[in-house]
């Protein structure tokens, strides 16, 4: 049948923790950019902290992403 209730539904394991990790290093980067004066034009422009703290936010976002994909490698050695 197609709509079978007695179906597990599909585990989606490591997903959010690589979306936000993604996230984590875009946004990273882009600080970091901003801090150095690289990218001009806003309020974070040339302002060192931002220099600072953009590489610890991009940091955190490639454990998170790492996280992600051993969570993912992991359900998927487990199976359904």
């Amino acid at each position: 049948m197609v709509n079978d209730d007695s179906a597990p539904p599909p585990r989606l394991r490591g997903w959010l923790s690589m979306a936000f990790g993604v996230l984590a290093i875009v946004l990273g980067a882009l600080w970091t950019l901003q801090g150095l004066d690289i990218i001009t034009g806003s309020e974070m422009s040339g302002i060192r902290l931002w220099a600072r703290i953009g590489p610890a936010v991009a940091a955190a976002g490639l454990l998170l992403t790492v996280v992600g994909v051993w969570l993912r490698a992991r359900g998927k050695r487990q199976g359904p």
